[in-house]
């Protein structure tokens, strides 16, 4: 019984999360795939900050020559950050005939597709589960589960740390900036958060699920990406008591015009699936034809979820599956119309439009269904607006129809 060698590039959260789950599993993985995973090499930037975690047998380096000529080298584990040099060192290990296996998703977003396409042409595969929403396993639903049935839309939180953000706001009353600086104390957000609360890390989720499931990056000129510092204590004291909850989504489908991406804040009703996902969990919602809505959730960061996504694609390695899963394009229901929050900051809020009002907050915020949205954005544009998703049925008293 042959080994599976695996060299493991950085050595941070991640990186330390696959080596001691490579351990911890060892006897399942053997079971399953019928070998032992043996882990041969891992890159770090500093050897004498690991030096503690040398071990016999495994090559401790900062040169990646080193490994990438390893003899019997099966699969290159990337968890290091960035576009490059992620991006040339699974190129090149592709080259030579090597699987990889990768959580960096701003780099996949970026190089997926001539990844994939390399590593097509080399006759080895790309693992990219961790990219994606941690451990929740949205690839390998897509790519094993929904081979028949055709997506039509995708809806998705995708990052925990606005996601704990805005939760934490509801349930303390807290600022953003109050909030964001208690993420950051308790390990939640980054000491410079920019990419997760302004929405790329987000998007570059959404990249990576627009190549998978449309085999094309959305359409840059309509692409919207928003984040989330606009929203006060004051929005979301109002929305609490319109039975509403704040929730960063990444939306996609694929219409006329290619391939639509939006990530900005929403509002959402206590009859949307996302309703009770709080905290850091992620959650994602596929639309198809024959199924119906598929509803994946689970902890989309940290070290073991990541892992884990990062295991399942070592798995999947030794039995790859080739599909590219149909689409159909979403042209929504035209019957319906657009649900909206508008926030009056501390202005009467009055909008003499032909519009049907759900609810009202006294002066505070009101409810609409209406088509004339970009009228009224265009005649109001200090208005402060979130897109409402779910039915909507007002649940407080304090609200006035």
């Amino acid at each position: 019984m042959s080994d599976l060698n695996i060299a493991i590039l950085g050595f941070g959260t991640v990186g330390k999360g696959v080596h001691h789950s490579l351990k911890s599993h060892q006897s399942r993985l053997e079971k399953v795939l019928g070998k032992s995973v043996r882990v041969v090499a891992i890159l770090v930037k500093n050897l004498e900050k690991h030096e503690q975690s040398r071990e016999d047998g495994v090559l401790l380096t900062t040169n990646y020559e080193e490994i990438i000529n390893l003899h019997d080298l099966d699969v290159i584990v990337d968890a290091i950050i960035g576009c490059e040099p992620g991006n040339s060192y699974l190129q090149k290990a592709l080259e030579k005939g090597i699987h990889v296996v990768t959580a960096n998703k701003e780099m996949f977003a970026h190089h997926g597709e001539e990844l994939l396409a390399l590593a097509q042409k080399k006759g080895v595969t790309v693992g990219f589960e961790a990219t994606v929403a941690g451990g929740v396993p949205v690839i390998q639903t897509i790519k094993q589960l929904l081979q028949v049935n055709r997506i039509q839309k995708v809806e998705a939180i995708l990052n925990g740390t606005s996601n704990f953000i805005l939760s934490s706001m509801r349930k303390d009353g807290h600022s953003f900036e109050a909030t964001l600086q208690a993420a950051q104390e308790n390990g939640y957000a980054e000491a410079d958060p920019t990419n997760d609360i302004e929405g790329y890390d987000a998007f570059y989720k959404g990249v990576v699920l627009s190549q998978l499931i449309f085999g094309e990056k959305p359409n840059e000129q309509s692409t919207i990406r928003k984040g989330i510092r606009e929203i006060t204590a004051d929005y979301v004291e109002c929305a609490d008591e319109l039975g509403l909850r704040f929730r960063h989504i990444v939306t996609l489908f694929k219409g006329n015009d290619g391939v639509q991406c939006r990530v900005e804040p929403v509002l959402i009703s206590m009859e949307h699936p996302f309703y009770q996902v709080d905290g850091v969990q992620n959650a994602v919602s596929i639309k198809t034809d024959l199924v119906g809505t598929v509803q994946l959730q689970g902890p989309g960061a940290g070290m073991y979820p990541t892992a884990s996504a990062i295991l399942e694609d070592i798995i999947q390695i030794s039995r790859p599956v080739s599909t590219e899963p149909a689409y159909l394009e979403y042209q929504g229901d035209a019957s319906s119309s657009s649900k909206w929050v508008f926030f009056s900051n501390n202005r009467k809020l009055e909008l003499p439009y032909d519009i049907k009002v759900l609810a009202r907050l006294s002066d505070k915020a009101v409810v609409v269904e209406t088509e004339e949205v970009e009228r009224i954005i265009l005649e109001h544009p200090l208005l402060t607006f979130f897109e409402l998703i779910g039915d909507y049925r007002h649940t407080t008293e304090k609200v006035i129809v």
